[in-house]
């Protein structure tokens, strides 16, 4: 007897499925497969559901795909024929070369609201949906840059030091200044969903909302009071904090350099919890050394998992290993909402969140 699951699309699924495309790759030796990251299995269980009978082959995001054209003939080439759907994680990188080693591959669900891992024009010339997670993990990723932005401004992390090692030696009126967030301004790079969630928590702290992105966003303004201001230069020379929501992209790659960040005002906090690339490093390092910035909450790196030994060491700098969404809450609808996605293509119906257009104005997961 099959066994039941509900998905987030408020359907339920069993293991017999609906009919609906059969777990059509029989021809090729078997049921059809949805490839899915090991690391999901505490969300998800060892066998989740699938309509026609489809059955579930989990990978590790550091292993190679199955390929039709891989090194691992015979079995492995057969799975890799029969795998429709593929649910990957932000670090596992799905372009044209996997996509053709997959030739029955009609959806990959991203585990995550950002989709730079995946080569979205490839995909659409092979006939591939590709979804994200949007929404479910808007709130969490704002509170955890709001925790970031705190912290930095209040520098937590000397005094989290301090208390743990023993070398405080008392309360003192100059003892680890920080700013207070009163009156101060707030400029968000990325007004969409993320950015505006953390803006909406700005005017509890009494702070002035500013924000650069490509359109206007009207009800963020009537909610918050927000400005849109137009030019990068003077959306950098107005922040007293910059809190990063942008996807990465090739206009973004890079996007804050050493010129950039030289606009800042003088004892600026910076807040990242987008993507790493977005903000060269070195250039981060040097105006923390310095430059304007006081100091910085920093969520998410270039060379994940690695974190720039610059960073690690600077007093300053407030880093964590990539938090933004890492809520039970979060994670499990972030899953649920990735399954969903599946189910529904592969029955023959369009992806709650199918990837159309340009990137979301923000980054995250």
């Amino acid at each position: 007897m099959g066994s039941a699951a509900g998905g987030q699309d408020g359907e339920v699924h069993t293991d017999g499925g609906s009919a609906a495309e059969g777990g059509r790759p029989d021809a090729a030796g078997g049921p059809g497969l949805v490839l899915v990251a090991r690391e999901l299995v505490p969300l998800c269980g060892e066998a989740p559901s699938w309509p026609g009978g489809r059955e579930t082959r989990f990978v590790a995001s550091d292993e190679p795909l199955p390929s039709v054209g891989g090194s691992g003939a015979g079995e492995k080439a057969g799975e890799a024929a029969r795998v429709e759907a593929l649910i990957p994680l932000l670090s596992r990188e799905v372009g044209a070369a996997q996509m053709d080693g997959l030739p029955s591959l009609r959806i990959v669900a991203n585990y995550a609201v950002g989709y730079d891992n995946i080569d979205v024009d490839a995909a659409a010339e092979r006939g591939i949906v590709v979804a994200n997670t949007p929404d479910v993990l808007t709130e969490a990723t704002a509170d955890l840059a709001w925790a970031l932005l705190l912290a930095a401004a209040r520098r937590l992390r000397e005094g989290l030091e301090a208390a743990r090692s023993g070398a405080w030696e008392g309360w003192r009126p100059d003892q680890l200044l920080g700013m207070g967030l009163r009156g101060k301004s707030l400029v968000i790079l990325g007004a969409g969903r993320i950015g505006s969630a953390v803006a909406r928590r700005a005017p509890a702290f009494g702070m002035d909302v500013l924000y650069w992105s490509r359109s206007r966003n009207e009800a963020l303004e009537e909610e918050t009071g927000a400005r849109r201001v137009e030019r990068l230069e003077d959306a950098l020379a107005a922040a007293d904090v910059l809190s990063l929501h942008l996807p990465l992209t090739g206009e973004t790659d890079g996007l804050l350099g050493a010129h950039e960040l030289a606009l800042l005002p003088e004892n600026a906090v910076l807040v990242n919890t987008a993507r790493g690339e977005i903000v060269d490093t070195d250039a981060l390092v040097d105006a923390l050394r310095g430059g304007p910035l006081a100091a910085a909450g920093i969520d998410v790196f270039p060379d994940e998992p690695r974190v720039p030994a610059a960073l690690r060491e600077r007093p300053d700098a407030f880093v964590l290993p990539h938090l933004g969404s890492a809520t039970r809450e979060a994670r499990r609808a972030m899953w649920e909402l990735a399954a969903a996605n599946v189910r529904r293509v592969l029955a023959g119906r369009p992806a709650r969140t199918a990837v159309t257009g340009p990137a979301p104005e923000e980054g995250g997961g």
